[in-house]
């Protein structure tokens, strides 16, 4: 009827009065949208609506994040300048304790989780002066006194006339605060379309966040109706009888929505009346695929965080010797890589407080995930006997002894 009522042009028909109405000029247009049926809906792409969908709304996607997020921030830190690691130092002791209301774990945690999501991570330095002062030595005073994360979704970068950034704006409840870029560390992943923002693991997830909510809503419209599939009523009307009129269509529906749909009325017995007759349909195949297409979508998340689907209980093939591989191989492949390159942007954006040319990095002889190739390593390298101690320990990457040491 609507169709026959468009080809027409929006005109009566022959021997009838148009009605005078007004209507939008746009309003055809928009009945036209909205009837194209069929086309597949995705959820926007801007960080709020994926942190929504994809970590807070889904648990393949919420336990990826925390898996790696903890996992990073774990991993102890040391800081060297050259061969000399030190034992104490202000950042040391800055990293310990950043800021009042956090502690080591729960700054690193948040660091990684906003450059997780959104694939940008801001690190706010409070006091201090940065610019390459004449500090030396880490002298007490010359590292900042705080540092914050800033949330990812609130932050503008303000690009300078050569395109580098030169400020940040941080926007939140109508008002903004504007940060020198000496008091930023951005830390981002690699966007080859974008010269300052970051691309997120969520973004490239995205369609198959989408697939596995869309399976998990169907999951559980299936349960809405008792866990078994639709069925048809059948009217079976006396002969010449006609359809049901729009007030018994109208009972009908509203006693089955009543009485027979839900989890609690699940066994609920059926009377039919009147030349009704309940048909049930039992699954398609399309049906029960929809398990297999879920489990698909969540190996395609975990594949874009770089989780392997075992440790997030994905079915397959799960041994013993398989789990420790996954295990090491989550550490190599992605936990060490991002601690290594978030380390390294910290100590540098922090060494511009202190004067000093300081390195963080991860304390790799400190990963139990990775103790059996540090076993080897290590027996490898003690028993090569035209190697001096100094070149063992140096090649283990232990600083060099000094002379009162030896």
């Amino acid at each position: 009827m609507i169709l026959d009522f468009f080809r027409q042009g929006g005109a009566a028909p022959q021997g009838a009065e148009a009605p005078e109405q007004k209507a939008s000029a746009a309003g055809r247009k928009a009945v036209w949208q909205g009837m194209g049926l069929g086309r597949v809906a995705w959820s926007p792409r801007d960080s709020a609506t994926l942190t929504r969908t994809g970590f807070a709304g889904n648990p393949v996607g919420f336990r990826c994040v925390k898996m790696l997020a903890e996992a990073a921030a774990s991993l102890p830190l040391v800081v060297q300048a050259g061969a000399a690691r030190f034992a104490k130092h202000p950042l040391i002791d800055l990293i310990a304790r950043p800021n009042p209301a956090q502690g080591r774990a729960a700054l690193l945690e948040a660091l990684y989780g906003q450059l997780l999501l959104t694939g940008n991570a801001y690190l706010e330095a409070v006091g201090g002066e940065s610019g390459g002062g004449a500090a030396v030595g880490g002298e007490s005073g010359a590292v900042p006194e705080e540092l914050h994360v800033l949330r990812s979704d609130r932050m503008s970068v303000i690009p300078g006339a050569d395109g580098w950034p030169v400020g940040y704006e941080y926007a939140v409840g109508g008002r903004t605060h504007r940060f020198g870029a000496e008091a930023i560390c951005h830390l981002k992943s690699f966007h080859p379309q974008d010269d300052h923002y970051g691309l997120s693991a969520l973004q490239a997830a995205a369609q198959a966040v989408d697939v596995h909510n869309a399976a998990s809503r169907w999951s559980k419209a299936l349960l809405d109706n008792a866990a078994r599939p639709s069925g048809a009523i059948v009217y079976r009307g006396a002969e010449g009888q006609g359809a049901l009129s729009a007030d018994q269509y109208d009972r009908l529906v509203s006693e089955m929505e009543t009485h027979h749909q839900g989890a609690r009325n699940a066994g609920r017995p059926m009377l039919l009346e009147g030349g009704l007759d309940w048909k049930p349909m039992g699954f398609s195949p399309s049906d029960m695929e929809f398990q297999k297409t879920k489990e698909a979508a969540a190996r395609e998340i975990a594949l874009a965080f770089g989780v392997p689907p075992m440790l997030l209980g994905i079915p397959g093939d799960a041994t013993y010797a398989n789990y420790q591989e996954a295990h090491r191989a989550f550490y190599r492949l992605s936990v060490l890589p991002m601690v290594a390159r978030v380390a390294a942007g910290v100590g540098h954006f922090l060494s511009g407080f202190t004067g000093e040319r300081l390195e963080l990095r991860p304390d790799l002889d400190q990963v139990p995930a990775l103790g059996a190739e540090r076993d080897a390593q290590w027996q490898r390298i003690a028993g090569a006997e035209f190697l001096t101690e100094a070149e063992k320990r140096r090649m283990l990457g232990l600083p060099a002894r000094d002379a009162d040491d030896e």
